[in-house]
């Protein structure tokens, strides 16, 4: 049937695809032909697909969409160009509409137009009824593709959970936490405030209880303190149930922990983050220092910086010794992305906290644990990937692909920039979590240092950009992260390195 709409091959699911986004944008276009009138739908619909909108359920639907693009979101749209005349309008003392803030990708319409002055969530409402229903999907396919990969259940989950995504989602990766605990929210329906938690029978559940350590991030911390302490009373409680320990996982583990040290407060302590006032996981420095030796430099940079509990009473505690203990458990290390507009290697905090993760469990175990990133961008159709497939995704979608790196160009200074610092988040993921393969760097090196228009553009728009990739690529193959690189391509990245090195020597 596509191919009767839209010339094209129709060979593969790939191919499937790049069909309907082309019928999607001539839907799209012959909207904007027609100025988006709302009454153009239906009309639009049946004219390009072929076919009266009565006759089928999917013709419906599809002018249903128009009719509401039309009627919301391109009004919204068109809203949003006053950014800039907003801020001048605050900076000048006057009033700046509120507005709510979110992710529009995840279908919030409502945080359109921007320019408004936008207030999150309400702290109280995490996790809202919503993303209880994403946190479970997250908390299922996380454990059916732990079963798939080995065969069992997880008995601990490690899992990074930061501020700024519990306020695009109200709170999908404290539901998934609830959710593997086997315990859910309960809610005040006329606030929509979450009252608490109740506990999941073990015959509903399906299942046995997957202990959770989360390695919160400093905005967390301070944006949700009440969640935590909801968190951390719903782990108190499921360690305190009189069920079998082989179906209760963080019992089994907290009596373990208790037999050590005699100390039921400790023994239950599974949420960890910086020491209070800091922010961040302390790699970043260490990584662009270029002074680490191995695992234990950087597990000990992650212990220093994250070995602070946190739950009723703790406060903030000094806590490594607990830290160490509950990450020797760990045998996945999760990470959530809930949206579209950006990705693992947009940002080194994703190296930093899930990385970091990885190579702390790496250190005390002496295996890597399974590292998994969850896809909730669309919160229907909920996915989890291993890292490395989501690094190989990511790098063939955009870090590669020459339409991304085109767009980079067009932004000059800055876009160089966002070049080099996708090469250094890479291998900030490679040094941590082992994630880069060898034809990764291969490709790096041709598509960003060799390619001659690419070549060209940061030499003129920013030769440091150039010289810092190529130091990094180097810097890969000497730390046997690049583990079988071609000889030819490291003596061309070492001639292109000392030409630069005496050019911006010149230069100064």
């Amino acid at each position: 049937a596509l191919t009767g709409l839209v010339e094209g091959p129709a060979r593969t699911a790939s191919d499937a695809l790049d069909l309907v986004d082309t019928l999607a944008r001539r839907l799209v276009e012959a909207m904007e032909e027609r100025g988006w009138a709302p009454g153009e739908a239906e009309p639009t619909v049946s004219r390009e697909l072929g076919g009266a909108v009565s006759e089928g359920e999917s013709l419906r639907q599809a002018a249903r969409v128009l009719g509401f693009a039309a009627e919301e979101v391109v009004l919204r749209l068109a809203a949003t160009r006053d950014e800039i005349g907003a801020v001048l309008h605050a900076l000048d003392g006057g009033h700046v509409p509120a507005g709510p803030s979110g992710s529009p990708t995840r279908g919030l319409v409502n945080v359109l137009p921007t320019g408004r002055n936008f207030y999150s969530v309400d702290p109280k409402a995490v996790p809202s009824r919503n993303s209880w229903d994403v946190g479970q999907s997250l908390a299922d396919s996380l454990v059916r593709r732990h079963l798939d990969d080995t065969g069992d259940y997880p008995r601990s989950v490690g899992l990074t959970v930061w501020g700024t995504a519990a306020m695009r989602t109200q709170g999908d990766d404290i539901a998934e936490v609830l959710a593997l605990l086997g315990v859910r929210p309960t809610w005040d329906d006329a606030s929509r405030r979450v009252t608490g938690f109740e506990i999941v029978p073990l015959e509903e559940l399906g299942r046995p209880r997957i202990d959770v350590t989360m390695r919160i991030s400093g905005f967390f911390r301070d944006a949700f303190p009440h969640v935590i302490g909801m968190v951390d009373d719903a782990i108190k409680a499921v360690t305190e149930l009189d069920e079998p320990a082989e179906k209760n996982f963080p019992r089994a583990h907290a009596l373990a922990d208790h037999t050590d040290h005699g100390d039921w407060r400790r023994a239950t302590t599974r949420i960890f983050g910086s020491r209070p006032g800091a922010y961040g996981a302390g790699l970043l420095p260490l990584i662009d220092a270029r002074n680490w030796r191995d695992d234990a430099d950087l597990a000990e940079v992650y212990a220093v910086w994250g070995g602070y509990a946190y739950g009723r009473g703790l406060d903030g505690r000094e806590a490594r010794t607990d830290m160490e203990a509950s990450f020797r458990r760990i045998s996945v290390a999760a990470k959530n992305q809930d949206t579209r507009e950006h990705d693992i290697v947009d940002s080194d905090d994703y190296f930093q906290y899930h990385g970091g993760m990885v190579a702390m469990v790496r250190r005390l175990t002496g295996t890597n644990p399974a590292a998994y990133v969850g896809d909730s961008a669309v919160p229907d159709q909920v996915k989890t990937r291993t890292l490395g497939e989501e690094t190989r995704r990511v790098f063939r979608a955009r870090v590669v692909n020459p339409r991304w790196v085109a767009a980079m160009r067009r932004h000059g200074y800055k876009g160089a920039f966002e070049l080099a610092a996708t090469v250094d988040y890479l291998f900030g993921y490679d040094a941590t979590a082992g994630v880069v393969d060898d034809w990764m760097y291969q490709k790096l090196a041709e598509s960003y240092v060799f390619d001659p228009e690419n070549r060209e553009f940061l030499e003129q728009s920013n030769p440091w950009a150039l010289r810092g990739m190529t130091e990094r690529l180097l810097e890969a193959a000497d730390r046997k992260l690049w583990e079988r690189p071609d000889p030819e391509t490291l003596e061309r990245l070492r001639e292109t390195y000392l030409a630069l090195e005496g050019d911006l020597e010149d230069e100064d």
